[in-house]
């Protein structure tokens, strides 16, 4: 049963308003934040929703406060919502000793290792109770959903969208982790989430699903060459091999000069909406 909603704060925004959310998540077992990004169409009838996936040190407010989406957004008519990274002060030893793990770092997996696995269920939050929220507060249309992110957001968001396409019909990364199963930043975070066992680290790389998993629409991913995390972490040449074995559909574009920063997102936000528009919106 969805939890009730508190609004922590509102503002107006290109015609449209902005809030920041709190609720008592059941997959989390505490607190959860969240933001919105109500487009002026959303006050007459329900239209698309968004999802943006934050990385790693990120909250709910860091994609609303640099990304600039708010503009086309409400140009378009999405609706876009952005959650935290992670649940937060859940009492588990040593959760804040690594910016890499732990808080603002849930790798939007189920974490299946204690102590863990009590708190730290950011997938299922992000596929299942977060959509049953978003639909039951906000004038969204349930079988119009796109997702999106970058880092470990962009990871998160290739995973749900391979393992649930008949949630989100679009999908796109800014210099995702493609294949987190051969880079530390994964290798750290599967390892004490999900254990010693590879095997179930597969359900989270996005470079091992798209093997026998396939989204219907093209996958958008932008990556900066000048991005410190291209070589050791990112990888988006692994994934392009899966895509290409598997037969999905995929727009890599490697961005020159770029790097990892928000202003890379900023420089390319408007296309990836329009990306997720062309896949939600229905022509006139």
């Amino acid at each position: 049963m969805p939890q009730p909603l508190t609004l922590i704060s509102e503002v107006h925004c290109f015609g449209g308003k902005l809030g920041f959310y709190k609720h008592q998540s059941e997959q989390c077992q505490g607190e959860m934040r969240f933001s919105v990004y109500q487009p002026p169409q959303a006050v007459s009838h329900p239209v698309p929703v968004v999802y943006f996936l934050s990385g790693l040190t990120c909250t709910e407010e860091n994609f609303m406060a640099k990304a600039g989406a708010q503009r086309l957004a409400a140009e378009l008519g999405l609706i876009l919502v952005a959650p935290d990274t992670s649940p937060r002060d859940t009492g588990i030893p040593g959760e804040d000793d690594d910016w890499d793990f732990g808080t603002g770092a849930g790798f939007y997996v189920d974490a299946t290792q204690a102590p863990w696995n009590q708190h730290y269920r950011m997938y299922s939050y992000v596929v299942e109770e977060l959509p049953t929220l978003i639909e039951k507060h906000f004038p969204a249309r349930s079988d119009r959903q796109g997702i999106f992110g970058h880092s470990m957001g962009g990871h998160g968001a290739l995973v749900c969208a391979l393992r649930n396409p008949e949630r989100f019909r679009s999908v796109s990364a800014f210099a995702p982790i493609c294949a987190p199963m051969q880079c530390p930043w994964g290798q750290k975070a599967f390892t004490h989430y999900l254990g010693e066992n590879w095997e179930e680290w597969r359900a989270y790389d996005a470079s091992e699903l798209v093997l026998t998993a396939k989204v219907a629409n093209p996958i958008l991913i932008d990556q900066g060459t000048a991005d410190k995390f291209l070589t050791p972490q990112l990888k988006p040449q692994l994934f392009e091999q899966a895509c290409i074995q598997a037969g999905q559909s995929l727009i890599l574009r490697m961005q020159a000069g770029y790097d990892h920063s928000y202003y890379f997102i900023s420089t390319f936000v408007d296309d990836h909406l329009r990306h997720h528009a062309s896949a939600l919106i229905d022509p006139e």
